[in-house]
């Protein structure tokens, strides 16, 4: 496989994580579908490996999707565009420290600019909580997920 190839393969990667917060985009897809495209050009037993834990945990994530209750952005009274920024240094989080780092990117960039838009610490915070509760738990753990996935295959792409 080519550098070219490896490149769209990651790019289509990173475009399934930045969709995953946004509603009606199929980030989880999109982050399936690269390694389906990445393990099917290979034919290596690690490409294979890689794919069937991530078939898996995918599958997983969406059936906890699926249990949790169901809520709405716009019901929590903060901007979608907050979520969005959040969401990508929740990424850039579990990049630098895995898994703690994106719940407390996440959670951190909330708040910053709920203080900076409300101008307190106590609205802040009430807007952080009322956002990790409507949008936190899903789009965390369908992000997790896919930080997953982009992780193992990175680390399988660099190591093959």
């Amino acid at each position: 496989m080519g550098t070219a190839q490896v490149c769209l393969i990651g790019a289509v990667m990173l475009l399934g994580l930045a969709g995953v917060p946004a509603p009606g985009v199929p980030g989880t897809l999109l982050c399936w579908a690269a390694v389906v495209w990445w393990a099917t050009s290979e034919h290596t037993s690690l490409t294979w490996g890689v794919l069937a834990g991530a078939t898996a945990l995918l599958a997983v994530a969406q059936v906890v999707l699926w249990l949790l209750p169901p809520r709405r952005i716009r019901d929590s009274g903060v901007a979608l565009g907050t979520v969005f920024a959040a969401s990508g240094v929740a990424a850039a989080g579990f990049c630098v420290l895995p898994v703690v780092g994106a719940v407390l990117g996440f959670t951190g960039t909330v708040y910053a600019i709920e203080r900076h838009r409300l101008g307190g610490h106590r609205t802040a915070w009430s807007a952080t909580r009322r956002v990790m509760r409507t949008v936190g738990g899903s789009v965390l753990v369908e992000l997790l997920a896919c930080l997953l996935v982009a992780g193992a295959w990175l680390g399988a792409a660099v190591a093959g």
